[in-house]
């Protein structure tokens, strides 16, 4: 993990480290396919956003915007479902002392069920996504935003219809 030397016993220094030490935590929950785990790392009411994700159903279309506990833990177990071989390598990580954390991670995994209006047919994938955490003071991560060619990802999976 890459970040800036700061003097020993410094609060930034202090929670820079706690910010850092809750994302290693998540993403290691995340590898583990544990999804109860990377809530409980989530703050009460922690805001999710992941920018790309959509679906679309017949009444309306539903984004990958809300809470944790509402909208990111159900998207996340849908993505475990349809990918039982889920992973992630955390490829760089920067934080500050403000709670701030960006973390770049390579997701892969082999589809096994439908995942939205991806029909299932056994294809691999592998995309890098850049995620943008906070961190409390308390090492409770209260927000997550994640971005990543959602294209890209679609057509590794064959899916191949433009929107």
């Amino acid at each position: 993990m890459d970040t800036e030397a700061r003097p020993a016993g410094s609060g930034a220094a202090s929670h820079e480290a706690t910010a850092l030490a809750a994302v290693s935590a998540f993403f290691d929950a995340f590898r583990a396919r544990d999804v109860e785990r990377m809530v409980e790392l989530c703050a009460d009411g922690a805001d999710f956003r992941y920018v790309p994700f959509e679906v679309w159903t017949r009444q309306r279309v539903l984004h990958g915007e809300g809470k944790v506990c509402t909208v990111g833990k159900p998207i996340w177990t849908a993505m475990i479902d349809a990918f039982p071989d889920l992973t992630n390598t955390v490829t760089g990580v920067r934080a500050d002392g403000e709670g701030n954390v960006a973390a770049q991670a390579d997701f892969s995994g082999t589809q096994h069920q439908h995942f939205g209006v991806i029909a299932c047919a056994g294809h691999r994938y592998l995309l890098p996504h850049l995620f943008l955490f906070h961190v409390t003071d308390d090492g409770l991560i209260d927000d997550v935003v994640a971005y990543w060619d959602n294209a890209r990802f679609k057509q590794q999976l064959g899916w191949l219809e433009v929107d």
